[in-house]
C-alpha cells in the first residue's frame, strides 16, 4: 500500500472520530421560564440589531461576534444609551465560521427581546452576553394576532424542567409580545417568581 492510501485512510479515520467526538458534545439546556430569565439577568430589553462585526478574540482561539442593537424598550434595569453592545460567541471571518451549537443568533435587521448579564467569553472578560444562550433571545415576529416574541429555544430540544415541561417557554406561536413586555415588568416589581403562561 503506498503512502497516499495511508494519508487518506488516515484523513477518514479523523474525521469518522471528529464527527463522533462533535455528536457526543451536543448541547443540551435544562428548560427554563419567564420567572427565571427575569430573576438572573440584570438587563432584558427589547430593540432592532444595527450592526454586527466578527472577530478572533484575543488568544485567536474562537470567533466572536460584537452585535449593536438599538434599544426600544428597556424592561429590567437601567440604560441611559439608546444602544446596548452584546458579545456572543461564534460568527464568521472571510470563509471561517464557528458555530456555537444552542447559542444566541442576533441578525442585523431583526427584532428581538433580550435577556442579558455580564460574564466571561474566552478572550473577552466582563461583556454584556446572553448568557442564557438561546433560551434568553425572543424573536419578534408579526402573527395572525400581532406581534409576539418567540423564543429561540423551539429550534431545539430541552431537557424538561421541574414541572415536566419541555416546550420552548411559549412553543413553537411563541407569546404576545404586549403581554410578555408587561409580564416582565410586574415580574421585576414584585421581585418574585411567578411563570407567565
Amino acid at each position: 500500500m503506498d503512502c497516499r492510501r495511508w494519508v487518506e485512510r488516515g484523513i477518514a479515520c479523523g474525521l469518522i472520530a471528529f464527527g463522533a467526538a462533535a455528536a457526543a458534545n451536543a448541547s443540551t439546556f435544562g428548560r427554563v421560564g419567564l420567572d427565571y430569565l427575569v430573576a438572573e439577568n440584570e438587563l432584558i430589553v427589547a430593540g432592532e440589531v444595527v450592526d454586527a462585526q466578527s472577530y478572533w478574540n484575543e488568544p485567536a482561539t474562537l470567533i466572536v461576534t460584537e452585535v449593536r442593537l438599538a434599544v426600544s424598550d428597556v424592561l429590567k434595569g437601567n440604560l441611559e444609551e439608546s444602544e446596548v453592545t452584546v458579545m456572543v460567541p461564534g460568527g464568521t471571518i472571510g470563509e471561517r465560521t464557528n458555530l456555537v451549537v444552542g447559542g444566541a443568533e442576533l441578525k442585523t435587521g431583526r427584532s428581538y427581546v433580550l435577556f442579558l448579564r455580564r460574564g466571561d467569553l474566552p478572550g473577552a472578560k466582563g461583556v454584556r452576553m446572553v448568557s442564557d444562550h438561546c433560551q434568553g433571545v425572543f424573536e419578534i415576529q408579526m402573527g395572525r394576532d400581532g406581534l409576539r416574541a418567540v423564543s429561540q429555544a423551539v429550534r431545539h430540544d430541552l431537557v424538561p424542567d421541574g414541572a415536566g415541561q419541555a416546550e420552548a417557554l411559549g412553543g413553537a406561536e411563541g407569546l404576545p409580545f404586549n403581554a410578555m413586555k408587561q409580564s416582565v415588568r410586574e415580574m421585576v416589581q414584585r421581585g418574585g417568581r411567578k411563570e407567565a403562561k
